[in-house]
């Protein structure tokens, strides 16, 4: 079904699809979405009703549950309740808060069902050069872009910070933007239900959704890459076939003419504009994107948009971006560092799992931080990190040992004999559970993908 949906809206880039209700009521669709609210890390939060995942199953049964729900949205009845509010402090240490909204199980059901049913169809008209929330993209491929274009001469950078995307979309920028693919009214209403469901907020009040679309709802990310979409083929228009930069040659005599190039690389509500120019070539741009934005509902940080040029760095999905010369040579090449905030996170949970007078068992505390520390190794591990890495094994190996020292009245020697192992080594270990040790995670280059990133559904017709 998905593949077919994909190929007719690639086949025709003007078409809007009448006939998509049934696709997601189908026995089959409600199935594969429960599996996949099941699957997800948060199927045991409920929401405003209090009902989870392992209560759906256990208590109600799933064929049950399913057909009830298929029923009330085939007839009309199905009205999505208030997403509960959740709030959780933005990383950085600011003070700030992100608010999250939990639907129900039932309507995180029909908010899965709807994206398989919206997604291959949606997914005919993004740009390459946006990368997150969608198939077989990652945020290493927007950060090898950058790098790709930063050692190409797209040096200025416009980093873009929009203020409470998420919360502040207009739902009347969200509808226009799925009704240019989608005909059927019984799927907008469903979409537009899902926008005004409401928000029960900590305090057990309940408010109007009047903008925005909840972060936390399944549906949620692809909607917000619906409108974002607009901001993609603004800034991306010249590189279509026919465009003033669709090909090496013209790019290259807008140049030689002191005009600029750009290229816009974005994750979500996260984008950077990389120029091939001058600082005010940079800052015009930001004074298009505000107006592209404008209409959307959505407009940029004066506080953290910024101009700047690579060689003075700047962050980017935890990572810091930076054009700099080579030691002991006069090359200079685009490097990937982490940045300090993601570094500062990991410590400060290091320190939490080690404190001296944690009452957790060691076994305990070597699983939670080989899961940590293996994550976020495997996301930092392309960067230039060996350094990083190292310090952090240290840094990791000694809270232990004082650890162990306060917990059980060791002395330097004690402690020595106690984590020594057969082979002269220290090592600690504990019911089978050894230290995880990051300094030794090999580090990788990411390959540049570009253009080749494959999507999940075949644009021909294998028969």
């Amino acid at each position: 079904m998905q593949a077919k949906l994909h190929r007719w809206a690639v086949a025709d880039p003007g078409r809007r699809f009448d006939d998509v209700f049934n696709f997601v009521c189908d026995p089959a669709t409600l199935i594969v979405a429960f599996a996949r609210v099941a699957g997800n890390q948060g199927a045991n939060t409920p929401g405003v009703d209090g009902l989870t995942v392992t209560q759906v199953e256990e208590s109600i049964g799933v064929p049950g549950f399913l057909h009830d729900l298929r029923a009330a949205v085939k007839d009309g009845s199905f009205r999505p309740l208030p997403v509960r509010e959740r709030k959780i402090p933005k990383p950085g240490g600011s003070g700030k808060v992100r608010k999250l909204g939990i639907p129900t199980i039932a309507d995180r059901v029909v908010q899965a069902a709807l994206k398989l049913v919206l997604e291959p169809i949606f997914e005919a008209d993004f740009l390459p050069v946006s990368y997150g929330f969608r198939p077989r993209r990652r945020p290493h491929d927007a950060i090898a872009e950058i790098h790709h274009f930063g050692t190409r001469g797209y040096r200025w950078v416009l980093d873009a910070d929009i203020e409470a995307a998420f919360d502040t979309v207009a739902h009347t920028a969200v509808m226009d933007a799925v009704r240019k693919r989608i005909k059927d009214k019984r799927v907008l209403a469903l979409v537009k239900a899902f926008l005004k469901a409401g928000i029960l907020t900590e305090l057990g009040d309940t408010q109007e959704s009047v903008t925005g679309t909840p972060q936390g709802g399944i549906l949620s990310p692809l909607i917000f890459n619906v409108v974002m979409s607009a901001l993609d083929e603004h800034v991306m228009a010249p590189w279509k076939p026919g465009g003033q930069m669709s090909t090496n040659g013209k790019r290259a005599y807008r140049r030689s003419r002191g005009r600029p190039t750009w290229r816009i690389v974005r994750f979500a509500d996260d984008f950077v504009i990389l120029v091939h120019g001058t600082r005010e070539h940079a800052e015009a741009l930001r004074e298009d994107v505000a107006a592209v934005l404008a209409p959307l509902g959505l407009r940029l940080s004066e506080a953290k948009t910024q101009v700047v040029h690579m060689a003075d760095g700047f962050n980017f999905l935890g990572f810091r971006i930076r054009w700099k010369r080579k030691r002991g040579t006069n090359k200079w090449y685009v490097y990937t560092f982490i940045a300090d905030q993601p570094l500062r996170s990991l410590k400060a949970k290091i320190r939490a799992l080690t404190h001296k007078t944690s009452q957790w068992s060691l076994a305990s505390i070597l699983t939670r931080l080989g899961q940590l520390m293996r994550g976020w190794a495997n996301y930092f591990r392309y960067a230039v990190a060996k350094h990083t890495f190292s310090k952090l094994d240290t840094f990791t190996f000694w809270r232990l040992a004082h650890l162990l020292r306060a917990r059980h009245g060791w002395n330097w020697g004690q402690l020595r004999r106690h984590l020594t192992s057969a082979t002269g080594r220290w090592q600690i270990e504990a019911d089978g559970v050894a230290f995880f040790r990051i300094g030794k995670v090999a580090i990788t280059r990411y390959s540049y993908r570009g253009n080749k990133i494959p999507s999940p559904w075949p644009t021909t017709n294998p028969a």
